[in-house]
């Protein structure tokens, strides 16, 4: 069992970073460590049983990763095209079609490395392979936290229920990826009404280029016009981005109550990263998240994977100058064979 024990410490280690701080991109990786550890001593384990069936076992698992990848590769490519047609050309729309292509450039770089064996090539492959296995194992962390985090509990009791706004279409109706917000919205703030409290309902967007009114408005007269309560409506109608909207948010909640506990709401693909911002800013809450369309879901959680690695930029140049540098050096060591 000692081969399972680094599994176990990075368990543990996940419980109680999740326990202290929910909002936190590292208890992604660190579960992912955890469930890579216990699947290495897993693997150790069959291979030193000396079993008969190991090798059949192993293969059956590479047959199985390859068919992933495979149809992986098809599901991307195939919703690239349906986004394409549903949504429009636009560089966020292409981004399934992208990761598609990306896929199939790296299998092709590697099959041809093998067969031809240069040195260049093997460098590149070598570079290319570390590049799509790291950026891989951290999509796979970010998307298995995100659907954790969408289904902790939310804390019994809250002030203000804020709901992010998501732009408006033809410059003052309210899209259904927002009415799903709103929706959602509704949903939270009776449960804690229900529970005693009466919370404020805050809509966060301010006005864009091509938008008649500011979307906290437009995202207020929606509510209210289904019968929400007016007097328990408060609007932001500054805000840009996801950032100003909890900063300016925040502004009202202190003044309101300097003590105050809230929940925000917005999309589920967009909740795990709300949650980072709203921890970058100090936001005393949790996100929570509405149902998306299904064809919608690829391409936008590729969409917050991608921001996530610009937020954290820098440690993520770090790993990838290490593994250019790996390929350097299999460049140079099969240059010396």
């Amino acid at each position: 069992m000692v081969v399972y024990a680094p599994a176990a410490l990075l368990f543990l280690v996940f419980c109680v970073s999740v326990l202290r701080e929910r909002r936190k991109f590292s208890n992604a990786v660190v579960l992912g460590l955890a469930v890579l550890c216990a699947l290495a001593g897993l693997l150790y384990r069959l291979v030193d049983s000396g079993s008969a069936s190991a090798p059949f076992v192993l293969w059956a698992l590479l047959v199985l990763g390859a068919m992933a990848v495979l149809v992986l590769t098809c599901f991307l490519f195939l919703n690239g095209v349906r986004m394409l047609r549903k949504e429009g050309r636009s560089p966020t729309n292409l981004l399934s079609l992208l990761a598609a292509l990306a896929v199939l450039a790296v299998i092709a770089l590697l099959a041809t490395a093998a067969a031809l064996r240069t040195p260049l090539l093997i460098g590149a492959a070598t570079a290319a392979g570390g590049l799509a296995l790291y950026f891989s194992f951290l999509f796979l962390c970010f998307v298995c936290y995100a659907f954790l985090y969408g289904r902790l509990r939310v804390r019994r009791k809250a002030d203000f229920v804020v709901v992010l706004g998501s732009g408006l279409i033809n410059g003052s109706t309210v899209p259904p990826l927002l009415a799903s917000r709103l929706e959602r919205g509704r949903e939270v703030h009776a449960r804690l009404s229900r529970r005693g409290g009466s919370p404020v309902l805050i809509t966060s967007g301010g006005q864009g280029p091509d938008e008649d009114l500011p979307e906290s408005h437009a995202m207020a007269d929606h509510l209210i016009a289904q019968g929400f309560p007016a007097d328990l409506v408060r609007r932001e109608d500054r805000s840009r981005n996801t950032e100003e909207n909890l900063r300016y948010s925040k502004a009202i909640m202190e003044e309101a109550k300097p003590d105050y506990r809230c929940v925000v709401v917005t999309n589920n693909y967009h909740a795990f990263r709300a949650a980072l911002t709203a921890r970058r800013v100090r936001i005393r809450g949790q996100v929570v998240g509405s149902p998306t369309a299904a064809y919608f879901w690829p391409n936008a959680t590729l969409r917050e994977f991608t921001a996530i690695l610009v937020d954290y930029r820098r440690s993520n140049v770090v790993m990838c100058a290490l593994i250019l540098l790996g390929g350097v050096a299999a460049w140079w060591a099969a240059g010396r064979g």
